[in-house]
């Protein structure tokens, strides 16, 4: 079973994005092992790095989440991880940063820097985004219908 790791800066305090975290969460759980790193934010992004780096496993494939990183349709998405679980890729770690961004000794490590759009979205939020993209990624390799 692939394991996928998403790290994050910054608490979720929100009980609606703590809710959609955990449907999302238990969705993926038949598909993939997955394990959220929810790490502290601030005070710069030096001192974030240093919070994530421990986190970077070297069998990791390292995906960076980013405004300037490529931007990958749903299917295109769903067909980069199933060429990376394809060709030998057991643990993915994405990243998504703080507020002001991710320090370059992180985005240095990324094997991709992906954006899911030019437009910026609060890091709480944009947990939510992923993990139902995710989710629906697993849904296009398995053929299976996603049921808006």
């Amino acid at each position: 079973m692939l394991n996928v790791t998403l790290i994050t800066v910054g608490k979720l305090k929100e009980k609606y994005l703590k809710d959609a975290v955990a449907e999302y969460s238990k969705r993926l759980g038949k598909y993939i092992s997955l394990n959220i790193c929810e790490l502290n934010d601030g005070p710069d992004m030096e001192t974030e790095a240093a919070r994530i780096l421990p986190h970077l496993k070297d069998d990791g494939y390292v995906v960076t989440l980013e405004i300037e990183g490529i931007e990958l349709d749903s299917p295109s998405f769903a067909k980069k991880i199933d060429e990376l679980m394809t060709y030998g890729t057991s643990r993915i770690i994405f990243i998504i940063g703080g507020s002001n961004g991710l320090a370059d000794s992180i985005t240095d490590r990324a094997d991709l820097h992906l954006s899911f759009s030019k437009m910026t979205f609060p890091h709480q939020l944009m947990r939510v985004i992923f993990l139902e993209q995710l989710y629906r990624a697993f849904k296009i390799i398995n053929r299976e219908p996603y049921h808006k």
